[in-house]
């Protein structure tokens, strides 16, 4: 049998929201495969999918930048080690700053970023400079970067989700749309975004699911189907209820309203970044007698 790991375990606890024993059980009978663990605690105990954005999360803050015009905007993670440092007023303009170079300069990436010229020096010479003013470390980890022929709205929520909209409509549909985007976090914009690889995992383990049910098997066929179609309305913006008045889809709230989603961006500070947790190891090794 595989030696199962404190950190695997805690690794697929997040993932599936599930208690420690459940995940240690799942991993020893999948000989430590995550992915496969993951898919069995789907099976077993009805587990929704894992989310990126409920991970455990770094420091830092999303940058903005939106034109005067609304057609041009950008978001920018900027990581630093404390929460402390996050509020600080030289952090939190430096953030700003990148992200509005962002938005003018379409930089290729965070490489080319950190080249750009930043008021006379470089980004990232005025990055080390703050590190050492501050005395944390600090990192430009992603950007998103949107221009259209339409109209951009911007929402930040908290400093720590950050949502560029691209759509036609009243301006209040935008802030709207931008507000509910923080709050669903939908990772494709229609069902028919969702790539065919991800709608058959997704029905493979509704189905093993729904055969440990003992139905027939045109029972089990519906329930997949209705589990496939309630999954693929979770993840797509439009079919998602709307977060303002949930018995109408995002979808139904643009056709009432006559307006159009183009497209979105988000960040979501420190999504998949996993900072260390000693007592969590610590209570692993002392509930489950797991090893480091």
């Amino acid at each position: 049998m595989a030696e199962i790991s404190a950190g695997l375990v805690k690794q697929l606890r997040e993932m599936s929201g599930l208690g420690m024993m459940e995940c240690k059980k799942a991993l020893s009978e999948t000989a430590g495969d995550l992915q496969k663990a993951e898919e069995l605690l789907r099976i077993k105990s009805g587990a929704k999918a894992s989310k990126a954005a409920g991970r455990i999360a770094a420091e830092g803050i999303v940058g903005t930048f939106l034109s005067p015009d609304a057609r041009l905007g950008a978001l920018v993670e900027v990581n630093c080690e404390t929460d402390f440092v996050a509020k600080n007023e030289d952090f939190l303009s430096f953030a700003d700053r990148v992200a509005e170079l962002i938005a003018n300069s379409d930089p290729a990436n965070v490489d080319a970023l950190s080249s750009l010229d930043f008021d006379g020096t470089k980004v990232e010479e005025r990055r080390q400079s703050l590190v050492q003013k501050i005395g944390e470390n600090i990192s430009i980890r992603r950007f998103e970067r949107l221009r259209t022929a339409s109209r951009l709205a911007l929402y930040l929520h908290g400093a720590k989700i950050g949502v560029i909209v691209d759509y036609e409509g009243p301006e209040q549909v935008g802030k709207d749309l931008a507000m509910h985007i923080a709050f669903a976090k939908p990772a494709y914009l229609t069902k028919t975004d969702v790539p065919a690889n991800v709608v058959a995992r997704e029905r493979e383990i509704l189905a093993a699911r729904a055969k440990e049910s003992g139905k027939p098997d045109e029972i089990v066929t519906r329930m997949v189907e209705g589990g496939v179609n309630k999954f693929l309305g979770e993840i797509a913006l439009l079919g998602q209820p709307f977060v303002k008045d949930d018995k109408q889809t995002v979808e139904k709230m643009l056709a009432a309203n006559k307006a159009r989603v183009h497209g979105y961006r988000y960040i979501v500070v420190g999504e998949g970044i996993e900072k260390k947790s000693n007592d969590f190891a610590a209570e692993v090794q002392a509930q489950a007698g797991l090893a480091r």
